[in-house]
C-alpha cells in the first residue's frame, strides 16, 4: 500500500512518538477491508510502539474501520474507510498526537478544547479528493485526543454510500454532532470550538475593545492581506490582521501550478505557510472576525460583527471574493443538497450519477473534465454562444464520450423533490425554447463576486462591486488602501494579489510618514 519512500518518511515521523499506540481494526471480508489492513500492516513495523488487533465487525459497527488509542488514555478517534489521498496527512497527525507528540497549536486553544463541558460525538463525511476535508478531520481528531468527552469518526463517503444516501450527504466535509448536522465546508479547530463555546465570541469582542489603535490594520487574510501585513510589519510599525478565515479563497483551491518558483502546491498548504509567515512577525492576528462597517477619519474605525471595533491610522482592505451564484429559484434551497461549488471536494459523492456544470470558462471546463471520470454523465451549460476556456481544455472536453456541451443557454431554475436536486431548467437564448434536464448534481463555476457589500456608500466601487484603486492601491478614502480580488486590478491570480498586497503595505507606510511629518515652520519657509 505504501511505497518505500513513504515508509521511510513515516518511520522518521513516528520516532517522535513517546507513548504506545493501539490500533483496533474492524473488518468485513471486503476488498476495501483488505486494502485497509494492507495499509495498517505497512504502518505497524515502522515503530515498536504500535500494536494492531483485528476482529470481525459486529452488525452495529462500521467496516472497514479502525480506532487509535493509547493505554491508560481515554481517546475516541476512528477512521471509517481508507484515509489516503488528502487524508493520509490526517492519519499521520492522528498517530503522532495519539502517541503523545504535542500538537502545533496555540496553548490558549488547547486549554479551550480541554475545558469544553459536554459530551460530543462527531462524525465527519469526507472524500479523498477533498482539499478542505483534512482541516475538519484533523481539528476534530485533535479535539478527541485532548478531551475524552469528544468522540470523532472520520467516514469516507465513497466507501459508505448507504450512509451517504440515507443522510443525503451531498457535500463534503459534512459534520454531524450527536446525530444532527453540525456544519458543512471547511472549519478549523478554532472555528469548531467557537461554535461549541458560546462565550468565546463575547470574550474575543471584549479583548478587541481594549486594543490600542494600529498603524496599519489589514482586513482580510488571503494572499493580498498576508503580503500587506508582512510588508507593514517589516517596517516596525504596529500591524494587525482581522480575517473571517485566514487563507481566504486559497483554502478552496485544489492544485496551484502557476505560483512562480513553486511548480506545484495546494491551497491549504499555501494558506498555512502564509499564516506561519505572518505570525513570524509581530502582527496581531484576529481570526474569525467579520468586518461590517468602515468609518473614515483621521483614525479609521472598522466595526466588527461581534460588536467590537478596531481603530487604525491606515487600513488595507483585502477581503477577496467568493464564488458567484446563479441567482435562480431553487439554488439556495438546494445548496449542499445537490448544488455545489467545488468539484474536487464533492465530485466523488456523485459517482455514477448525472450532473451539470454551469460555466464555460477554464474553471467550468476543468470541472467538467474532472467530473467526467467519476460520474455517469456531465452536461456543461454556457450562457455565451461559445465556450471561453483555453483551446487545449476545450479539445480535451470534447473528446470525452460522457459529456454534452450546450451553449447559448440561460439556466432559469433548479428543481428538486424538497430534499435533493432532481434537475434544472434552461432557456435556449437563440430560439426561446425551455428545456428540462433530469440530474442529481449541479456544479456552479461562473466566476467570482467581490466581498465588498459592507463598503457600499463609504468608498467608490465599480459597477461590479470592486473597490476602485489607483496605482498605489489608494481608495477614494484617504488612508484606506485595498488589494487583491476585491479591487479593480485585473487578473485575479494569487501571485498578483500578493504583489498588490505588498504594494498596499508599502503605500500605507508611505502615507504614515507623510501625514505624521511635522509641519514646516515659518522660519524654515523664509530660509
Amino acid at each position: 500500500m505504501l511505497d518505500e519512500t513513504m515508509k521511510t518518511q513515516l518511520k522518521g515521523y513516528l520516532e517522535r512518538v513517546v507513548r504506545p499506540i493501539e490500533i483496533a481494526a474492524r473488518v468485513d471480508g471486503s476488498e476495501n477491508a483488505r486494502e485497509m489492513m494492507a495499509l495498517l500492516n505497512d504502518i505497524v513495523p515502522l515503530s515498536d510502539r504500535i500494536t494492531l488487533t483485528e476482529h470481525r465487525a459486529a452488525d452495529n459497527e462500521r467496516a472497514p474501520s479502525f480506532s487509535l488509542t493509547s493505554p491508560g488514555v481515554d481517546i475516541h478517534l476512528t477512521f471509517a474507510g481508507l484515509p489516503m489521498g488528502h487524508e493520509f496527512t490526517s492519519l499521520v497527525l492522528a498517530l503522532l498526537q495519539v502517541g503523545g507528540y504535542p500538537p502545533k497549536v496555540e496553548q490558549a486553544l488547547i486549554d479551550q478544547i480541554k475545558a469544553l463541558d459536554g459530551d460530543y460525538t462527531f462524525e465527519t463525511y469526507f472524500s479523498q479528493s477533498c482539499q478542505n476535508c483534512p482541516d475538519v478531520v484533523q481539528a476534530l481528531n485533535l479535539m478527541a485526543v485532548l478531551n475524552p468527552r469528544v468522540k470523532h469518526v472520520a467516514v469516507d463517503g465513497a466507501l459508505f454510500q448507504s450512509e451517504v444516501e440515507t443522510r443525503q450527504v451531498m457535500s463534503v466535509p459534512t459534520v454531524y454532532l450527536n446525530g444532527a448536522v453540525f456544519g458543512q465546508g471547511r472549519m478549523d479547530a478554532e472555528q469548531i470550538v467557537a461554535k461549541l463555546d458560546t462565550g468565546a465570541n463575547d470574550r474575543a469582542a471584549e479583548r478587541i475593545k481594549t486594543m490600542e489603535a494600529f498603524d496599519v490594520l489589514v482586513v482580510g487574510g488571503g494572499p493580498a492581506g498576508a503580503a500587506a501585513a508582512i510588508y507593514a510589519a517589516r517596517k516596525g510599525i504596529r500591524t494587525g490582521v482581522a480575517a473571517e478565515r485566514f487563507g481566504g479563497q486559497v483554502l478552496d483551491t485544489m492544485g496551484i501550478e502557476n505560483f512562480i518558483s513553486v511548480p506545484y502546491t495546494e491551497g491549504p498548504k499555501l494558506a498555512a505557510a502564509l499564516e506561519q509567515h505572518v505570525k513570524s512577525y509581530d502582527v496581531e492576528v484576529m481570526n474569525l472576525q467579520r468586518a461590517v462597517k468602515l468609518i473614515p477619519g483621521d483614525v479609521v474605525e472598522v466595526q466588527l460583527a461581534n460588536g467590537a471595533s478596531l481603530r487604525s491610522k491606515t487600513v488595507i482592505l483585502s477581503t477577496g471574493a467568493r464564488w458567484r451564484q446563479m441567482g435562480v429559484p431553487g439554488e439556495e434551497a438546494y445548496r449542499n443538497k445537490g448544488v455545489a461549488y467545488c468539484p474536487h471536494c464533492d465530485g466523488p459523492l456523485f459517482k455514477g450519477k448525472r450532473v451539470a456544470v454551469i460555466g464555460g470558462g477554464n474553471s467550468g471546463v476543468e470541472a467538467a473534465i474532472d467530473l467526467a471520470g467519476i460520474v455517469a454523465h456531465v452536461t456543461l451549460i454556457e450562457f455565451d454562444v461559445k465556450l471561453r476556456a483555453d483551446d487545449v481544455l476545450q479539445r480535451k472536453l470534447r473528446s470525452l464520450p460522457n459529456v454534452t456541451v450546450i451553449t447559448s443557454a440561460k439556466t432559469t431554475e433548479v428543481t428538486g423533490d424538497g430534499q435533493k436536486v432532481t434537475g434544472l431548467v434552461y432557456e435556449d437564448r437563440a430560439g426561446g425554447e425551455v428545456h428540462r434536464i433530469a440530474l442529481e448534481g449541479i456544479f456552479v463555476q461562473i466566476g467570482l463576486l467581490p466581498n465588498t457589500e459592507w463598503l457600499k456608500g463609504t468608498l467608490d466601487l465599480s459597477p461590479r462591486g470592486e473597490i476602485l484603486v489607483d496605482d498605489r492601491g489608494q481608495t477614494s478614502v484617504p488612508g484606506v488602501f485595498a488589494a487583491g480580488d476585491c479591487t479593480t486590478v485585473p487578473y485575479k491570480q494569487i501571485v498578483i494579489a500578493m504583489g498588490e498586497g505588498s504594494k498596499a503595505g508599502l503605500a500605507a507606510f508611505d502615507h504614515l510618514i507623510r501625514t505624521s511629518a511635522p509641519a514646516a515652520t515659518a522660519e524654515a519657509k523664509v530660509a
